[in-house]
């Protein structure tokens, strides 16, 4: 009878690499996520973190508001200016600004990891 021990993914991605690496062989390794941890894409894609905040037309509070963003409202970083980031945004906001809007959000209000939707 045979017994068959389970490494971890992450355990057995890394023991894959550490014998690519000395066997001169590449691998490609996809990262894993559990149900629990959704996949995300960090410093690329920012979710609001707070409920409204000013979405602006420049990087700055003497900037005017185009709307406002609420939490889970996400968008690509398309620019950063000293604390803001300049967002495209992903999908429709909560206050009906469209999807691929441009606007100016402080940093310290959005997060830099949106899970990614698989369709």
């Amino acid at each position: 009878m045979k017994l068959r021990t389970r490494m971890p993914a992450r355990l057995s991605a890394s023991v894959a690499l550490a014998l690519s690496l000395t066997a001169g062989v590449a691998v490609t390794a996809a990262p894993t996520a559990s149900a629990a941890e959704a996949p995300c894409v960090p410093r690329v894609y920012y979710t609001v973190n707070t409920n409204a905040t000013n979405f602006r037309t420049g990087p700055g509070t003497g900037y005017a508001s185009k709307g406002l963003l609420y939490r889970g409202d996400w968008g690509k970083k398309i620019a950063t200016k000293g604390s803001w980031i300049k967002l495209r945004l992903g999908q429709k906001s909560r206050t009906g600004l469209p999807k691929n809007s441009t606007g100016w959000i402080a940093k310290r209000l959005a997060y830099d990891c949106v899970p990614m939707q698989l369709d």
